[in-house]
C-alpha cells in the first residue's frame, strides 16, 4: 500500500541493493500458531477507532483522530502504489505519520491508505473510504518481503522515475539511516537546505535511453513550479520528516521480526544483533554537511516524547553530522518495544549498557525517562 511498487520491482529481480549494512531476511509464516497475523485481534490505533465506532470526515479529521501532525508530510511522486495511475510528478502522494501510524493520501483518489502498528503483530494495513476502515490483506503481497525484514511492515524506497513517475526496473533501493545520500529519495520531493550532498530527490529521467540520469534539483525550497498544492494540507515535503520516517520504518520491522521469532521459539540471535546495530545507529552514514528542514517538524517531533531532568530527549535532532543527537532509537519508548518478550528486552538492555559505556548522557536519559528499566541497569548509571 504505502510503497507498493518497490517490492514488485524486487519480485522482478530488479532490486540490486537494499543497503550496504543490511542483511537479507527470509519471510516468516504469517499463520504460525504463535502469530496468527490474519486472524488474531489487534490493538493498533485504527482497530481502536473501529471498536469505538469513530470515523473521520476528511484527511485532516483522520489525522486528528490518529494524533498525526500535518507537518510530517512527505510527498512521493513515483508510481509505487496500488493507486499508481493517479500518481505523477504533478500529483504526488502525501504521507503523514507518527510513531505508530502512517496515512497516505492521493488527490482525487476514492480512498486513503493507512498502516497502523499493533505492538505484537506488527503493521496492519487498511484503506479508508470516508465511510469506514477496511483491512487490506492484498497489501501483504508487497509489504512482506526483503524490504520489510520478512514480516508485514513499511519501508521507504528510492527509484529512478521517468517523466510520468513510472519507475525504471533497475536501481531501486530500500533506504534508511544507513543509506548514503546519493542513493536516497528517488521519486520523492524533498524540500531542504542540505549543501552539496547529492541525492536522487526532485528529479526525473528526461531521456528514456538514459533512465538513471535524473534532472537535478538540489536544495529545493518550494514546490510551486512543480506541483499545484491545492488540496494538500502542507505545501512542502520536509527532509527531516522523511529521514525520521526512514529510520522508523525499519526499526519497527526489526522489532516485529525479533518478537515473532521469539514467540515462535526460533533462534533470533542474528536478528537481534541486526536490530541492536540499527537501534544504536552503529551503521549510520554521517552527514557531510548540515541539514535543515522547511516545516515545523524539526521543532514539534522532539516535543512528543519524555525528557530527562536535564531537559534531554532521545527525540532531539542533531542534523549537523547525524540525524539524532543521541545514538539510541526513540522507539525504545514504544508499546511495541514493551511488548517484546522479557528475555529479549533483557538482552537488548545488556547490549545497550555495553555499547554505550562511553555515552553516559544517553544512559542518564534512559534512567530518567524509561519506565520498567531493569534495576541492575538503573543502579549502574
Amino acid at each position: 500500500m504505502l510503497l507498493v511498487g518497490i517490492n514488485k520491482l524486487l519480485a522482478a529481480g530488479a532490486l540490486i541493493g537494499i543497503a550496504a549494512a543490511q542483511r537479507y531476511a527470509t519471510d516468516l509464516p504469517l499463520d504460525h500458531a504463535a502469530i496468527q497475523y490474519r486472524t488474531a485481534a489487534t490493538g493498533d490505533a485504527v482497530a481502536r477507532l473501529i471498536r469505538e465506532k469513530r470515523s473521520a470526515r476528511n484527511l485532516a479529521d483522520l489525522l486528528a483522530q490518529l494524533n498525526i501532525n500535518i507537518d510530517s508530510q512527505a510527498l512521493v511522486f513515483s508510481k509505487t502504489s496500488f493507486q499508481a495511475e493517479r500518481i505523477s510528478p504533478r500529483n504526488p502522494r502525501a504521507i503523514y505519520f507518527n510513531d505508530d501510524t502512517a496515512v497516505a493520501w492521493i488527490r482525487g483518489a476514492a480512498s486513503m491508505e493507512v498502516a497502523s502498528l499493533d505492538p505484537r503483530q506488527g503493521v496492519i494495513f487498511y484503506s479508508f473510504d470516508g465511510e469506514g476502515f477496511h483491512r487490506q490483506a492484498a497489501c501483504l503481497h508487497c509489504h512482506t518481503g526483503a524490504s520489510t525484514q520478512g514480516v508485514p511492515g513499511m519501508f521507504v524506497g528510492s527509484v529512478f522515475p521517468g517523466v510520468s513517475g513510472a519507475a525504471d526496473r533497475t536501481g531501486a533501493i530500500i533506504t534508511d539511516h544507513r543509506t548514503p545520500f546519493a542513493d536516497r529519495w528517488g521519486g520523492w520531493y524533498v524540500n531542504a537546505a542540505r549543501g552539496e550532498q547529492r541525492d536522487r530527490a526532485n528529479g526525473v529521467a528526461m531521456d528514456p535511453s538514459e533512465p538513471h540520469v535524473l534532472s537535478s534539483h538540489q536544495n529545493l525550497a518550494s514546490l510551486a513550479s512543480r506541483v499545484d498544492t491545492a488540496g494538500y494540507l502542507s505545501g512542502v515535503s520536509d527532509i527531516v520528516a522523511l529521514m525520521t520516517f526512514e529510520h522508523q520504518t525499519q526499526m519497527v520491522n526489526f522489532m516485529t521480526r525479533v518478537g515473532w521469532l521469539a514467540r515462535m521459539g526460533e533462534n533470533y540471535d542474528a536478528d537481534l544483533d541486526a536490530l541492536l546495530r540499527y537501534m544504536l545507529f552503529l551503521d549510520e552514514v554521517p552527514l557531510k554537511e548540515p541539514v535543515e528542514g522547511v516545516s515545523t517538524f524539526t521543532k514539534t517531533f522532539p516535543l512528543r516524547g519524555p525528557r530527562d531532568r536535564q531537559g534531554r530527549s532521545l527525540r532531539d535532532f542533531d542534523l549537523q553530522t547525524r540525524l539524532f543527537r543521541y545514538p539510541l532509537s526513540y522507539l525504545i519508548y514504544s508499546a511495541q518495544f514493551d511488548a517484546l518478550p522479557e528475555a529479549v528486552r533483557d538482552k537488548i538492555y545488556r547490549r545497550i549498557a555495553s555499547e554505550l559505556k562511553g555515552r553516559r548522557d544517553v544512559l542518564e536519559i534512559l534512567r530518567d525517562t524509561k519506565k520498567d528499566l531493569p534495576s541492575w541497569m538503573r543502579a549502574g548509571i
